[in-house]
């Protein structure tokens, strides 16, 4: 099983509390996505990152002295958002950090796919963004097929837990014989499953927790999750498509 997450804007470096196992598997696309976003103005870049000035000029600064081999973070370590708040990689067990290792993948529009110990630096750049790189129109096309076939050479079940901008990268180019489960968090409202954005990114962050602290290695032992007060509530399954749904009590 292999758990698929988002990254997060917010990126730190840590050079000193763990170490990196290894350089990303992607690192050659990854250095063409670096020159393609070095050529570009200041304002287009603004542009590209829809963001404010402050952020923008971090960013532009990081990119111009971007070195994608020396002083590296570990993924896992360097991604500071909700969701990794809620996982707490730096306050967990030898034994959790081992199954990260070997079930857990990150989602990323710069790095295509991470290791948690895979060594990054700090980037923006989100998978919807629309550069065009190599003739192609955006992130999607440009990483087309390539991460959803290192998926399924590593596990024929993909645990879904990345928002569905990340996921659409790798979900529609997964062969049949990959499962893919997508986890849901949700409130009734109205007979409605709704869906907030901030609870989701806990609750993904609060499960990859939970599945290192149990170990858990298939899909069908998820069930049991029901922390943050959400409880397993139904699935639904159309080919080798799965998703489980987990509803929480509304505190109004």
């Amino acid at each position: 099983m292999r758990i698929i997450i988002a990254p997060a804007k917010r990126m730190v470096v840590d050079t000193d509390s763990f170490a990196m196992d290894s350089l990303p598997q992607f690192l050659e696309q990854t250095e063409r996505l670096k020159a393609a976003l070095q050529s570009m103005s200041p304002q287009d870049l603004q542009a590209l990152w829809k963001c404010n000035d402050a952020i923008a000029k971090l960013n532009i600064e990081r990119l111009a002295q971007m070195d994608l081999r020396r002083n590296l973070t570990p993924a896992i370590f360097s991604y500071e958002g909700i969701q990794y708040r809620y996982m707490a990689p730096g306050v967990m067990e030898t034994a959790h950090l081992d199954y990260l290792r070997e079930h857990l993948r990150i989602l990323s529009g710069f790095y295509g796919l991470l290791r948690p110990f895979d060594g990054v630096t700090p980037y923006r750049l989100e998978m919807q963004a629309k550069l065009e790189v190599d003739s192609c129109r955006d992130l999607y096309q440009f990483w087309g097929d390539r991460l959803a076939h290192q998926l399924a050479s590593e596990t024929d079940v993909v645990l879904n837990l990345a928002s569905k901008e990340y996921s659409k990268a790798v979900e529609a180019h997964l062969p049949k014989a990959v499962r893919f489960v997508t986890c849901v968090f949700g409130e009734l409202k109205d007979g409605r499953v709704v869906e907030k954005g901030t609870k989701c990114k806990m609750a993904r962050g609060q499960m990859v927790r939970w599945l290192a602290e149990n170990q858990i290695k298939s899909p069908e032992d998820l069930l049991a999750f029901d922390h943050l007060g959400y409880q397993f509530c139904r699935s639904t399954s159309v080919g080798n498509h799965t998703a489980y749904l987990w509803i929480q009590s509304r505190k109004d």
